[in-house]
């Protein structure tokens, strides 16, 4: 073959792979600003939610770290009837409080929660807890999880990811225990049934702020979700030692809680629910 003519189809070689790398990199260019654009819409419909019960002492960084990590996503914080001051430590800090009259318990405190973000009109509510075990740098993971799948519900899990903080080891095997229940009667994969660190969608905001387990509510919610025809995942994420306080569960009352948590679900199963709030009655668009 003369070298001319060798040289010519090479070029049209190359040339064409230019353009397939153009192309695909065009292609790439317009997904990359698609979701990003989503991502924004959400950032400007998101609210984060804190439970707070006596965490004066844990607000302050957090809160710092919220705004440092989703910076101008406005805040609240649920004051469960704290007796120090809870309150005033999150309004210095710039979060907008809602006070319980008194300390109602984590499941009626976060239902509370959920009412405002509906009654706002929040389409987005990511849920912290006050003691500062959610670190508000990992909050990227669950916005991408929503974002990318069609879920109402994304859940942070200490397990699946690089290290794995659990206070004991009885509560390690309780929460294992709980995991393996749930996953059998939600007929999908848990891992961390009790985690608080939660990505809520509006359409599950309505529900929320409709019928909510009181008693034990990270596990029940999960169970209840599925029973109603909605969708849930857990991603991994890194959790971290509380920064101040002590947890309200003791050593010897894990497996107890644990019992109890297993008979509440059994119970939950044959509990009439609240008729309209199943995911083949509420649409999307209705509740926009």
């Amino acid at each position: 073959m003369p070298l001319t003519v060798l040289c010519i189809n090479s070029s049209i070689i190359y040339l064409a792979w230019r353009v397939s790398f153009l192309l695909r990199f065009a292609d790439n260019r317009v997904l990359y600003l698609h979701n990003a654009g989503l991502f924004l819409l959400m950032m400007d419909s998101l609210v984060v939610m804190i439970p707070a019960y006596n965490e004066a002492l844990c607000l302050p960084d957090l809160l710092a770290e919220v705004q440092k990590s989703l910076p101008d996503v406005p805040v609240l914080v649920i004051n469960d009837g704290s007796h120090d001051a809870t309150a005033q430590v999150a309004r210095e800090h710039g979060a907008h409080v809602l006070n319980m009259p008194y300390n109602a318990g984590v499941g009626t405190a976060v239902q509370a929660g959920f009412q405002y973000a509906w009654q706002n009109g929040y389409s987005y509510l990511l849920r912290l807890d006050g003691d500062g075990q959610h670190p508000p740098s990992e909050a990227h993971h669950l916005l991408t999880a929503m974002q990318d799948g069609d879920v109402d519900l994304v859940v942070g899990s200490r397990f699946g990811g690089e290290k794995q903080i659990v206070s004991t080891r009885m509560r390690y095997v309780g929460v294992r225990g709980l995991a393996l229940f749930l996953s059998m009667i939600c007929r999908s994969k848990v891992t961390d049934p009790t985690s608080g660190f939660w990505l809520v969608n509006r359409r599950l905001l309505y529900v929320f702020s409709q019928s909510y387990p009181c008693d034990y509510p990270e596990p029940e919610a999960l169970a209840f979700v599925r029973r109603l025809g909605y969708s849930f995942r857990e991603v991994p994420v890194r959790f971290r030692p509380r920064t101040a306080g002590e947890s309200s569960i003791g050593q010897w009352d894990t497996f107890f809680h644990a019992f109890k948590v297993l008979l509440a679900l059994i119970v939950d199963r044959v509990r009439p629910v609240q008729p309209g709030i199943s995911a083949h009655m509420v649409n999307f668009h209705d509740v926009n």
